[in-house]
């Protein structure tokens, strides 16, 4: 949150995007809020007007290079004194793609050479031929300006972690159990990959639209001119002109896939920084990992000592909440009963709070990664006192040279019993091996024994 004092109304908002984490996840009003919606949708409807004046319609005559930028421009500069005057008008019309239409003809009578053209915006399109490119539009602009560089920041800060940390070696867990050691590098690197190829699907959905009138069979545009290629400028709008996916398969909503699979690439990323949180969490918990503090923070009312691990915590909770939207949002969107229903309208307009949490957690993990220091102290106490981890080494150098049931007799030394290094050396120095694996092993610490992890950390 930044140091201005809150407003009374971001004291009384229901949803805390809006009140108390608004400033964290500001950039995301200008792609995803009501205004966006506002401004796409008049972006949408100029490219289509745009797109008529260039088709041959008799009725419509071409609009000259110098005033199509102005038309543009329109759209570019929209500022929140346009988006209320299109609330107003949709105070009267109980619609707001009408009102939106009704804003756009009256600021064509800045334009003389334009007068004729005011019936043909929205010219033979439905409702959702605006709404779904629109939703493109926005969800476009949300990825590429705001959901892909936050993800990819900690991309790099893992990354750089995992370089840093490469040579830190720890005693993993599995199951909870001491197991084989790996680097604090290493793990970093684990989820850095996951993150990278999460990051690569989102990057890859193709956001598809449509603009082919009431159930996508392009009824009344032929009607109005049965000789008119409409699928040609249809895809041509969407295509060249809105940089979308051209979809000609559709009922009156383009039926949603597109923004399902993007919904549910976002919610697999927000996964894997789930797990990361949890884990960074214990490591926190065991003494891993300090975190640096800063003047003036509390952690506790009550324990002055306590640096509480509330970044990581503060992610884990929004990272749940936004795939518990995103997932409803992929699971409900593509369902629509016959050539439509109004249920995905109010559904949609919940994209912004699902990113929204997603884009707070990604705060909250960032400033937390930048406060981990790792502590080399408790990292190196807890590998001395796991000798029991080079059973594994032992045994399986005992079956390279096929030594009588290796497994069970590491088994009988180490199960359930406290193992020193001593009593490992005297058990090794027993074993009839080459003297240079056998030096080899005694030579091994649970330190020691990490294996390729920190070249594999470095080459992330």
């Amino acid at each position: 949150m930044s140091s201005t004092p809150p407003s009374p109304s971001m004291l009384s908002a229901l949803s805390p995007l809006d009140g108390r984490y608004a400033a964290k996840v500001d950039a995301l009003r200008q792609h995803l809020s009501e205004a966006a919606l506002m401004r796409c949708r008049v972006e949408v409807e100029i490219e289509w007007l745009i797109a008529l004046s260039q088709a041959g319609l008799p009725e419509l005559p071409p609009i000259a290079p110098a005033i199509q930028s102005e038309l543009r421009a329109v759209a570019h500069g929209f500022t929140e004194v346009d988006a209320q005057a299109i609330k107003a008008i949709e105070r009267v019309t109980n619609h707001d793609v009408k009102a939106v239409e009704y804003w756009i003809k009256e600021r064509l009578n800045a334009w003389p050479e334009l007068a004729r053209s005011s019936e043909f915006v929205h010219f033979a399109c439905t409702s959702e031929d605006i709404n779904n490119t629109a939703h493109g539009l926005m969800l476009s602009g949300a990825r590429e300006q705001v959901v892909l560089p936050a993800l990819r920041a900690i991309l790099a800060r893992l990354k750089s972690l995992a370089h840093e940390l490469a040579d830190a070696s720890m005693l993993s867990r599995t199951h909870g159990q001491n197991a084989s050691p790996t680097t604090l590098g290493k793990e970093m690197a684990n989820v850095a990959a996951r993150l990278e190829r999460a990051i690569a699907q989102i990057a890859a959905v193709e956001l598809t639209a449509k603009m082919n009138g009431a159930v996508g069979n392009y009824n009344a545009h032929l009607a109005a001119y049965p000789d008119v290629d409409w699928e040609a400028i249809a895809r041509r709008v969407v295509e060249q002109q809105l940089r979308l996916r051209f979809n000609p398969y559709t009922i009156q909503i383009e039926p949603h896939d597109a923004m399902a699979e993007l919904f549910d690439a976002v919610a697999r990323a927000n996964t894997v920084l789930l797990d990361l949180n949890r884990d960074i969490w214990g490591y926190i918990s065991w003494g891993y990992f300090k975190q640096r503090t800063k003047a003036g923070e509390i952690g506790s009312s009550t324990m002055p000592h306590k640096v509480n691990p509330i970044d990581f915590e503060n992610s884990e909770g929004n990272l749940g909440l936004a795939n518990a939207l995103l997932r409803h949002l992929s699971d409900k969107l593509p369902l629509s009963r016959f050539q439509r229903d109004l249920t995905d309208s109010t559904v949609l307009r919940n994209m912004g709070v699902a990113l929204g949490y997603g884009l707070l957690a990604y705060d909250s993990l960032q400033r937390g990664l930048d406060k981990l220091e790792p502590n080399p102290q408790r990292l190196a106490e807890d590998l001395e006192a796991a000798w029991e981890v080079l059973a594994e080494p032992v045994q399986t150098v005992m079956r390279r040279y096929g030594l009588p049931n290796p497994y069970e007799q590491l088994k009988d030394l180490t199960r359930g019993k406290p193992i020193t290094r001593q009593v490992l050396r005297e058990f090794i120095a027993t074993l009839p091996l080459p003297e240079a694996d056998k030096t080899r092993l005694l030579e091994l610490t649970p330190g020691s024994y990490t294996g390729k992890a920190a070249e594999l950390a470095r080459r992330i």
